[in-house]
């Protein structure tokens, strides 16, 4: 055997240093995705503008959900079957590529399949950080990495608005995109060098019938919400039911079809799994009532404040600074302290008091009230987003990791779609009427009222009158508030789910590590000074190899090397 041959089949260490590195990967990645979905938001009604696609502006939106969401169980199970490194670089080389697309795109419709593109490779970027994460990180060490890798998030809500509002007042919005290139190519580079993970080879059939069936599922579900929370359409129209009645049908041929193929792309047995399912119910019901929230809270502080959406995403500052910091001290208070259950419990009823908060909006609550507001929802979404997370890669198998998450990811979103469309239509509406009535009472005939209602932006609200102005921020806050009253019941579910979550103990071995494709922990590093002493030797023979004991080795090793830890997961957990 050459000496390049035995080196390929040694195991991975994973040391220190290497997981740092390639955490970097990953952060990279995690930037790449999150950030593109905020950061169209400001720059769309020049994209739109400039490419002719006003009155289809939501199929930039929707492009991007659509491909996302699909494809979030799909990167899951090809992970755990195919090996994550190539799916990564694939994931990132997608988004980077589609994004030079979207940057140099001439036509509206060209736009939109450029941003359905990005929405594939975001997608796996998002499921694949987090499991590859699980991938080389014990349980109970994964908590410092998966706070910052939640604060990402919260980091991007802000950023993104800002630097496309930037782009926009100061360059051309097509910088909105270049700027993902070098972050792209930088986060390739990193991943190709240092993702070292393995290859693998399918043992059993790829479920075919289940990606497209789960894929049709996901597509009439996106469209179900989009028609029904829209006005032109609504939720009785023809079309809407048919994409609803399109959804359950495939669900259901879906259920049946992964009962029976060898290997599906979501196992049933996930579902008799009682952590993984009071997880995903918490994920699920709390995307309900978390994004349909900040969908329009920037909406209202756009018109309160008369600003500009990149300057009012500053006003969203303080929710970023709560998630970055519950979500971080949470990871780190469940690495020291080897437990997680009380985090989802404070972190539930921290958004319930911040929406009974919210209930209290008015035109007249000052912008301070607002952004501490913001500041108690932000924080209890970082005590609930990276935990539920970790709790549902512990309460698998190993060879699930990546299958779970992205089972749990897909269930959120899929309860975000539905608290948009749904509490969005209900804002909306009574937003319209309320208008209206403004205008109206104003002196507007009712169709220059109805044309001033659906022509209203924030940028004109300086211009206006002071009466109509004051009752336009008014009507704003009267249809917002009552709406938080009706996410609330799915917060308290949400709240009631996190007190039965159950504690089992975190493992404290890596899922490459007990799948034996790794070594991990203070052998990892022994043995990497061992590779290192040996390739000094090997370099300049004419010095002596070192003595076993000059090794370096940890503090507490005494002499010979440690057996690797066998893991404490409870795969039967519950």
């Amino acid at each position: 055997m050459t000496a390049t041959a035995a080196r390929a089949s040694e195991p991975l260490l994973l040391t220190q240093k290497r997981i740092w590195i390639i955490f970097s990967a990953l952060i990279a990645g995690m930037l790449l995705a999150s950030l593109d979905q905020t950061i169209v938001s400001t720059a769309m009604p020049t994209i739109v503008g400039e490419l002719g696609g006003v009155e289809h502006q939501t199929w930039i939106t929707t492009a991007y959900l659509l491909a996302t969401t699909i494809v979030m169980p799909i990167y899951g199970k090809f992970g755990d079957v195919l090996g994550r490194r190539n799916l990564f670089l694939f994931a990132i080389a997608l988004f980077t590529a589609a994004s030079v697309g979207c940057a140099f795109a001439t036509d509206f419709w060209g736009f939109v399949i450029f941003r359905a593109i990005q929405g594939l490779g975001g997608g796996g970027l998002m499921i694949l950080s987090q499991a590859i994460i699980a991938d080389i990180v014990p349980a109970n060490q994964r908590g410092k990495y998966l706070g910052p890798l939640g604060g990402i998030f919260g980091l991007s809500a802000v950023a993104g608005p800002l630097l496309g509002g930037f782009f926009v007042d100061h360059m051309t919005w097509q910088w909105a995109f270049y700027i993902n290139i070098p972050i792209g190519i930088i986060a390739f580079l990193i991943a190709f060098f240092t993702l070292t993970l393995p290859s693998k080879k399918a043992t059993k059939r790829i479920d075919i019938g289940g990606v497209v069936l789960l894929s049709i599922a996901t597509t009439c579900l996106i469209f179900f919400t989009d028609f029904g929370g829209r006005d032109d359409y609504g939720w009785t129209d023809p079309m809407t039911l048919l994409f609803g009645a399109g959804m359950l049908a495939a669900a259901a041929l879906f259920v049946m079809v992964e009962n029976r193929v060898a290997d599906p792309i979501i196992p049933m047995s996930l579902f008799k799994n009682p952590i993984f399912v009071n997880s995903t119910a918490i994920g699920f019901t709390l995307g309900m009532g978390m994004f349909a929230a900040l969908a329009f809270v920037p909406t209202f502080l756009q018109m309160s404040t008369g600003t500009s959406a990149a300057v009012s995403g500053l006003l969203m500052l303080p929710m970023m600074v709560g998630m970055m910091g519950t979500s971080i001290y949470s990871g780190l208070a469940i690495t020291k302290h080897g437990t997680y259950k009380k985090y989802p419990i404070m972190g539930a009823a921290l958004v319930i008091l911040a929406m009974l908060w919210m209930t209290t909006l008015s035109a007249d609550t000052p912008v301070w009230v607002i952004c501490a507001q913001l500041f108690v929802f932000g924080a209890g979404l970082g005590y609930i987003m990276q935990v539920v997370i970790l709790v549902v890669q512990n309460s698998v198998p190993v060879d699930q990791i990546g299958t779970a998450t992205s089972s749990n990811n897909y269930f959120r979103e899929v309860g975000a779609s539905l608290g948009v469309a749904i509490f969005g239509a209900m804002f909306t509406t009574r937003l319209s009427e309320n208008l209206h009535e403004v205008f109206t009472a104003a002196g507007f005939d009712p169709a220059a009222a109805g044309e001033a209602t659906a022509t209203l932006q924030p940028s004109v609200m300086n211009d206006l009158p002071e009466p109509i102005r004051d009752g336009i921020v008014t009507a704003y806050a009267d249809s917002l508030a009552p709406v938080f009253w009706y996410l609330i019941p799915f917060l308290v579910i949400a709240l009631v789910l996190a007190l039965f979550l159950k504690q089992i103990p975190l493992s404290d071995v890596a899922g490459m590590v007990a799948r034996g494709e790794a070594v991990g922990g203070p052998e990892a590093d022994r043995l990497e000074s061992e590779r290192l002493a040996a390739a000094k030797t090997a370099s300049d023979p004419a010095e002596p190899a070192p003595a076993p004991d000059a090794l370096d080795r940890p503090a507490n090793d005494p002499g010979s090397p440690q057996p690797t830890p066998q893991s404490t997961r409870n795969n039967d957990a519950g």
